[in-house]
């Protein structure tokens, strides 16, 4: 495939996964306004969030073998059959009258599965996609697809909302899927040609599934940031499930405030990306990562303090500005030290242990807000942090996110400061690349198994 061929192969996986995550964010959005208008309580979106993330923990492995073994067109394309299969369930759950809380984290934990397949394919796919020279470009366009979904998801939602309920909605998002498999199945996406590391890292199942332990492993500063981000995403994503119900207390229920904020910060991300794509960023990269997340945790704890959705809204702007300039980046430089053939093992292993501590936090979010911090509004001693955050409804949570803001900032701030993950790119060489005729994963043997699950 040329140049040209394999870049539009590129954009119209673009296009059609950004508009699947429109519907999916759609979907979202609808179902958790009519949760949280059924029970007025944080803990059961923290739950979905939850089930979410579960399966990163359990099965991200396993996809990434799978993504350097197989065809990653036609993993994505399962992946996005599974999460219709499940959008099927929700729709005849709400259709049908039954709906309980529980079918709602039965799905989703059933689509987060199949999202795991479906992330290290598409990811590993952009090497074999774009060149060299266009890769900043390619993961900018990348950060662009989640804001952009976010931008015009809760709009259009909020519109549908009223008119078509939550099944309607929910209909739609089944649709999206349904475009975005039919394109899948009519594209081509070029094998990784096998590298000397690749073939070192051939064997069972059980085997490739350390590849991207082992691989980080070796690189000690790796591991550093690595454990960073885990760290980050727990604070990050732990507060990020609190946005809907601290807006919403903020502004008095006020839901078509929670619709531009979140449209704000969806834009935020979509300027970010679409500034990194344009200006590719510092070399070495790690002085573009660290400043961003810098800001973002100074911006994070502002977003806390914040008692009027004007600042509100331009805290989530700058933070979210912030986000693609660290994530596009991270990948760059990881897309330029990692092998093709590899990037699919690595690259899951890194979304693993990324989110890890993640469940946890989802886990512990809720019942810290609706059982501890909000219930400490007005009691003794909350003067003290009174003048930070206020003594209205939602300060308790407001203090849970300047908290995780300040912990955003002094992780960067101390992780800058490490000499390993300062000149890690300078320390760290690039993959050698394959031969020419080097034969891909169609044309070369069946590795020997030594594990009975291969």
């Amino acid at each position: 495939m040329g140049k040209q061929q394999t870049l539009r192969t590129f954009y119209w996986i673009v296009i059609t996964q950004t508009l699947s995550m429109v519907g999916s964010q759609m979907s979202s959005f609808a179902v958790g306004i009519w949760v949280y208008g059924q029970t007025g309580n944080v803990t059961p979106l923290a739950l979905v969030a939850l089930f979410s993330t579960l399966p990163l923990l359990v099965a991200q492995g396993f996809a990434g073998v799978l993504a350097d073994r197989y065809d990653r067109r036609l993993i994505m394309a399962l992946a996005d059959t599974g999460q219709a299969i499940a959008t099927v369930l929700l729709l005849l759950s709400f259709a049908s009258g039954q709906f309980q809380l529980w079918h709602l984290y039965a799905v989703s934990f059933i689509q987060a599965v199949f999202r795991v397949f479906q992330s290290p394919a598409f990811g590993a796919s952009v090497t074999m996609l774009v060149p060299d020279e266009q890769r900043e470009r390619a993961n900018a366009i990348m950060q662009l697809m989640d804001p952009a979904a976010g931008l015009i998801a809760p709009a259009v939602a909020g519109l549908l909302y009223a008119a078509i309920g939550v099944t309607g909605v929910i209909a739609i998002d089944l649709l999206t899927f349904v475009i975005a498999v039919g394109v899948m199945l009519a594209l081509r996406i070029p094998r990784p040609p096998q590298t000397a590391e690749g073939r070192k890292a051939k064997g069972s199942l059980l085997y490739e599934m350390t590849v991207g332990f082992r691989y980080v492993w070796q690189h000690k500063p790796l591991l550093v940031l690595l454990l960073f981000a885990a760290g980050l995403n727990f604070l990050l994503n732990g507060m990020g499930v609190l946005n809907t119900a601290y807006v919403l207390a903020r502004t008095e229920n006020n839901e078509a405030a929670l619709g531009v904020l979140m449209s704000v910060l969806s834009a935020g991300g979509i300027a970010g990306a679409i500034f990194i794509g344009a200006w590719g960023g510092t070399r070495p990269r790690i002085h573009t990562i660290m400043p961003a997340l810098i800001l973002v945790g100074v911006t994070v704890m502002i977003f806390g303090m914040a008692r009027h959705p004007v600042l509100m809204g331009v805290c989530l702007f700058v933070a979210m500005f912030m986000v693609p300039l660290a994530n596009v980046s991270l990948i760059s430089m990881m897309q330029t030290k990692v092998a093709p053939d590899l990037q699919g093992r690595v690259f899951a292993f890194f979304g693993q242990i990324a989110m890890m501590a993640t469940p946890l936090a989802f886990l512990l979010v809720g019942p810290a807000a609706d059982q501890v911090f909000e219930p400490a509004v007005g009691q003794a001693g909350w003067d003290a942090v009174a003048p930070l955050v206020g003594s209205s409804v939602g300060a308790g949570m407001g203090l849970m996110i300047v908290i995780a803001g300040l912990g955003v900032l002094l992780a960067s701030v101390f992780t800058y400061t490490l000499p390993a993950i300062r000149h890690l790119e300078a320390n760290l060489p690039d993959y050698t690349p394959a031969a020419k005729n080097a034969p891909t994963a169609a044309h070369q043997e069946a590795p020997v198994s030594v594990a009975a699950t291969d």
